[in-house]
């Protein structure tokens, strides 16, 4: 791994011991935004993880002042427990680490949905504690029409199921399920079969329990990606198809614009006059604990007469969010330096 003079910021995404020491950001997904650092005076190097060596990472992150995190929930089958844990203790250190553990399991769950179902944005939610629970009501809520439900955290669309009624009782096999992990078709299953394909996420190292969100039949015209850099709008990705499209076997490309896109003017007004505030208070996050990089997910919502079509919120992310649109990198190097200079300012931890 090249390193020539010592690095104010580390750029930590996973890989094995080969990708780490051969590690070169010039040559990543990232060399846009290592350039912009280097441009802006920013010294900024790479911090590969991995379980295996993670004293390793660990002793490298407490030289550096701040660390830009891209790793998501389960890597290579492997949660991240480890790693929140490193990143906690070298935030307690004083390097600024976005973004920060206590983001990730405010912000970037599924229980987010819950938090967040009474602000703007918000749609039908509830939070399903056992399988006794799900037998009981999923059922009455499927009557009503299709339901999503969502693993405790993930990525990927990985323990995201799409569950409707086809015929008669759905205790009686008229279940249609399709799991929004690429690559998955339609099922069907009756509801014991369902309980059986849900059990695994209601074991605790899973979170002990899912989210049922009612389906939106919006997501037919695709799916929009707001990118924020704190509490500012950066960028936008729209993709048109989707892995729980109704029709198509396989998703599409997600294309970028900038902030300033009209199609998506209306939302950027929404969300920056006010509702990244109410979510930031609802699930208790503060301020400055806003990740540098994050974003939100938001499906067309039923249209109105005389209004403007309303988005619902469907996933916040923020264990790993690459790719960015190109727009999005500018914000983010004046967010890094501005975090740098406020760190400078503060008196060392102890």
């Amino acid at each position: 791994m090249k390193r020539a003079a010592a690095a104010t910021v580390a750029l930590l995404y996973p890989g094995d011991r080969d990708a780490r020491d051969r590690a070169d950001l010039s040559q990543s997904r990232y060399a846009d935004l290592h350039a912009a650092l280097e441009a802006a005076g920013v010294h900024a190097e790479p911090a590969v993880y991995h379980d295996d060596f993670a004293d390793e990472v660990a002793a490298q992150l407490r030289r550096v002042r701040l660390v830009l995190v891209w790793c998501n929930p389960i890597e290579g089958g492997r949660r991240r427990d480890r790693l929140d844990a490193l990143l906690l203790e070298v935030a307690q250190a004083g390097v600024h680490v976005s973004a920060h553990p206590d983001a990730v399991m405010r912000l970037g769950t599924k229980d987010v949905l819950l938090q967040a179902r009474g602000l703007p944005f918000g749609s039908d939610v509830h939070r399903v504690d056992s399988l006794e629970q799900l037998a009981a009501e999923l059922p009455l809520r499927l009557q009503q029409g299709a339901r999503v439900l969502k693993q405790h955290r993930g990525h990927s669309g990985i323990g995201v199921w799409r569950v409707e009624q086809a015929h008669g009782d759905a205790a009686a096999g008229g279940l249609r399920l399709r799991h929004a992990q690429r690559g998955c078709g339609e099922e069907r299953v009756d509801l014991p079969g369902l309980l059986l394909r849900m059990a695994p996420y209601f074991e605790p190292a899973q979170g002990g329990h899912m989210i049922d969100q009612a389906w939106q039949p919006g997501l037919a015209e695709g799916m929009v990606r707001a990118y924020l850099v704190g509490d500012r709008v950066a960028g936008f990705g729209h993709q048109a198809i989707n892995a729980l499209h109704p029709t198509a076997p396989q998703p599409g490309p997600r294309l970028y614009h900038g902030p300033d896109a009209p199609a998506f003017r209306f939302l950027r007004q929404q969300l920056e006059s006010g509702w990244i505030e109410q979510l930031r208070a609802s699930v208790g996050l503060p301020r400055a604990r806003l990740p540098l990089l994050w974003d939100c997910d938001f499906i067309p919502g039923e249209p109105g007469p005389g209004v403007p079509r309303r988005q619902v919120l469907c996933e916040v992310n923020v264990s790993s969010v690459a790719p960015f649109p190109p727009a999005s990198i500018a914000p983010l190097v004046a967010a890094v330096t501005a975090a740098l200079q406020a760190a400078a300012d503060r008196p060392s931890p102890g």
